[in-house]
């Protein structure tokens, strides 16, 4: 799943999608770690002050998660 395909609030959108590029442009496991820590502390302060709901979230954290992986895979091969 990809950010684009989320229903995000406006102004939520583009900083979701830094933070997706981050993770899938990471040039090593560090920054690997960095960006995907930034993604989950971004939805969380989303989802703490109710800004989106937590299906919105959890799609976030999915996509997000989804591309650490493959990220992670292709950095270890």
């Amino acid at each position: 799943m990809s950010i684009e395909q989320i229903s995000l609030p406006k102004g939520v959108g583009p900083h979701a999608g830094k933070l997706f590029d981050a993770i899938t442009q990471a040039s090593n496991a560090e920054d690997l770690n960095r960006a995907g820590g930034k993604a989950e502390g971004f939805v969380l302060g989303l989802e703490s002050t109710k800004a989106i709901k937590s299906q919105v979230a959890e799609a976030l954290y999915v996509a997000f998660d989804d591309a650490a992986s493959a990220r992670a895979a292709q950095l270890a091969g």
